[in-house]
C-alpha cells in the first residue's frame, strides 16, 4: 500500500483566479482543479490519497515527507511555484511524480527534481505506474498511446477536497476539440476528436457535486460543443435531472462561437440552466483569425457581434478571450479590441498577449523564424516577438487595453447595455417564470439574503470610495428594471468581479503585481 499526497500549487493572481472578488463571498479560491480528485478516484483502494490545494491551504511539508509518493500537477502559469515546491520536496527526500499540462508540453523543464513524469492523459498510466512502483519496476516516463475512453472514467473524489473553501464546483463532460487553432495546446494534449462521457456518468457526477454542497458549477471542457450530437443527448438528461430536483445547479462553461448557429443547442443549454459561456473570440480582425487558423470564427452566418448577441438573447451571458500580438496586428489593434468589447456587451473579457506554448504549431513556426524569447520568465510577459510592433509596444498596449476595459465607465457601459434590457434573463429563468412556480420561490428567498450580504460587503470593504459610490448608483439603476433576487445577486457578482479586474489591471500595469499573461 502506498501513502500518496497530491498537490496543486498556488496560482499567481490572475483574471480567472478572481482573488480580489472571492473575499466578498468568504471563499479562498474560485474552483478546485479537476484532475486531482479524478486521479484519486483512479487510485486502487489499497492506497491512501490526500489532496493538498495550496490555493486554499498551506502545504504540510512534514505530511509530504511521510508520504511514499508525492504527485504535483500544474499549468504553465504555475511552473515557477512548481519548481519551488519540487525543490523543497527533493530536499526532504520525497519520491516525486509530476503530471499535468505544463510537463506534458515541456518534459525536461524540472530536470532531476522529478522521479517520474506523466505526459498527457493518465487514466491508464497512473494505475499502471502504481502497480509497477509496488514491484520496484516503475519507469521514468509514462505516456498513454491511446486517448482515454471517456465512458470508463470514474466519478472524481470530491470528498477529498475542502469544497466549502471554493466559490464554484468543477466538472468535466468531454475532452478534445475538432478545431485547429495554431496557438492552442488542447489538441496537443487531448486531440481533435471530442470524447464525451455517458449520460449515466454525467448524472452521477451531478449527484456527487450536489452532495458536496456546490450550487454553481464550471464545466471545464475546453469546448463543450465539440461533438454537438452527443452533447445534446447529455443536455437532455441534465434538463430532466434539473427539473426533477428543482434546478439546484447553475452552470457556466466554454464553447466555440458556432454555438450561435445552433438554436436547438442554445435552448437545451438554457433549459439545463447554463447562465454563461466563455467563447474564444481572440480578435476582431479576420486576417488575424485566419492566421491563427481560427476558421470557426470567420464562417458564414453573421458577424462575430451578431453571433454573440444571439447567444445572449438565448439566455446565456457571453464571456470571452481576446489576444493581441498576432502577426497581422499593428498598434491599431488595441483600440479595435476595446471598440469590439464595448460593442459586444461582454462584461468579462480575458485579454492576453499571444504566447507560444511548446509543442503547438505556433511554437514550431516562431522557433523556425527565430521569433521566440527563451528567457524564463519573459521580461515582456510573453515569449512571442511580435512582427509589426516592438515588445514594449505590445506590452504597453496590452496594459492600456486592460485599464480601459475595466475603468468603471467602460465596464458598466457595456454591462448595463445587456443587463438593463428589460427582456434580459439567464438560464432556466429565460423560459420559466419563477413567480408561477412555487418550487422556485424558496431558492429565490435564499438568493435574496445572499444578495443583501454581498451588497453590504461591497459597500463596506471595497477600499476605494468612488467605486463604492459607483456600485450603489449602478445597483439602484438595475433595481428599477429587474427585481428577481437571483438576477440581482448575479449583477452584484459582476460588481465584485469588476473590483477584481479593476484592481488587477492597476496592479499589473504599475508593476505592483507580477505580469502574469493569463488575464
Amino acid at each position: 500500500m502506498a501513502d500518496i499526497v497530491l498537490i496543486n500549487p498556488r496560482f499567481e493572481i490572475s483574471y480567472w483566479g478572481m482573488e480580489h472578488a472571492l473575499s466578498f463571498a468568504g471563499k479562498q479560491a474560485n474552483l478546485p482543479v479537476a484532475c486531482l480528485p479524478l486521479l484519486a478516484a483512479l487510485t486502487p483502494a489499497e492506497h491512501s490519497v490526500t489532496i493538498i490545494d495550496e490555493n486554499v491551504e498551506p502545504i504540510d511539508w512534514e505530511r509530504c515527507a511521510r508520504a511514499d509518493i508525492v504527485g504535483v500537477t500544474g499549468m504553465s502559469v504555475q511552473r515557477f511555484r512548481m519548481r519551488e515546491i519540487l525543490s523543497e520536496l527533493k530536499r526532504r527526500g520525497c519520491f516525486v511524480a509530476v503530471g499535468g499540462p505544463w510537463i506534458t508540453v515541456q518534459e525536461d523543464y524540472f530536470g532531476d527534481l522529478v522521479d517520474v513524469i506523466f505526459v498527457g492523459e493518465a487514466e491508464e498510466t497512473w494505475p499502471r505506474f502504481l502497480n509497477e512502483w509496488r514491484q520496484g519496476l516503475h519507469q521514468l516516463r509514462y505516456e498513454q498511446i491511446e486517448k482515454t475512453d471517456m465512458s470508463t472514467v470514474p466519478t472524481p473524489r470530491f470528498d477529498l477536497l475542502k469544497m466549502e473553501r471554493y466559490g464554484f464546483g468543477s466538472l468535466q463532460f468531454s475532452r478534445g476539440c475538432p478545431f485547429q487553432c495554431e496557438f492552442c495546446d488542447i489538441i496537443v494534449t487531448f486531440g481533435r476528436r471530442p470524447r464525451v462521457k455517458t449520460c449515466r456518468q454525467v448524472i452521477a457526477e451531478l449527484e456527487a457535486i450536489l452532495k458536496s454542497g456546490m450550487r454553481i458549477v464550471f464545466i471545464v471542457d475546453d469546448n463543450l460543443i465539440g461533438n454537438k450530437k452527443v452533447i445534446k443527448e447529455v443536455l437532455r438528461e441534465i434538463v430532466a435531472w434539473q427539473k426533477k430536483h428543482n434546478y439546484p445547479l447553475s452552470f457556466f462553461t466554454e464553447a466555440s462561437i458556432d454555438l450561435a448557429d445552433d438554436p436547438e443547442l442554445m435552448e437545451l443549454m438554457t433549459r439545463a440552466n447554463f447562465v454563461a459561456t466563455f467563447v474564444g473570440i481572440e480578435s476582431p480582425d479576420e486576417d488575424s483569425l485566419r492566421e491563427a487558423k481560427k476558421y470557426q470564427n470567420v464562417r458564414k452566418g453573421g458577424t462575430l457581434l451578431e453571433k454573440v448577441k444571439r447567444i445572449q438573447e438565448a439566455g446565456m451571458e457571453v464571456w470571452c478571450g481576446m489576444i493581441v500580438g498576432f502577426d497581422n496586428d499593428d498598434p491599431t489593434i488595441f483600440d479595435r479590441q476595446i471598440e469590439f468589447i464595448q460593442s459586444s456587451r461582454i462584461a468579462f473579457s480575458m485579454n492576453g498577449m499571444l504566447a507560444a506554448i511548446p509543442k503547438t504549431p505556433l511554437y514550431d513556426r516562431l522557433a523556425a523564424d527565430g521569433r521566440l524569447d527563451y528567457s524564463d520568465p519573459c521580461e515582456f510577459g510573453t515569449n512571442v516577438i511580435p512582427l509589426q510592433m516592438s515588445q514594449e509596444e505590445l506590452r504597453d498596449g496590452y496594459f492600456r487595453v486592460l485599464n480601459q476595459l475595466y475603468s468603471p465607465e467602460s465596464y458598466f457601459e457595456r454591462t448595463d447595455a445587456l443587463f438593463l434590457d428589460p427582456n434580459f434573463e439567464i438560464g432556466i429563468m429565460k423560459v420559466e417564470n419563477w413567480l408561477k412556480h412555487p418550487r422556485m420561490i424558496p431558492g429565490q428567498i435564499v438568493l435574496f439574503f445572499q444578495a443583501v450580504g454581498l451588497f453590504f460587503r461591497l459597500s463596506t470593504r471595497v477600499p476605494f470610495k468612488p467605486l463604492r459610490k459607483e456600485y450603489r448608483k449602478r445597483l439602484w439603476r438595475f433595481l428599477k428594471v429587474h427585481r428577481r433576487p437571483g438576477l440581482v445577486l448575479f449583477y452584484l457578482f459582476h460588481m465584485a468581479m469588476h473590483y477584481h479586474a479593476f484592481r488587477l489591471a492597476k496592479d499589473v500595469s504599475s508593476r505592483q503585481s507580477p505580469l502574469v499573461n493569463s488575464f
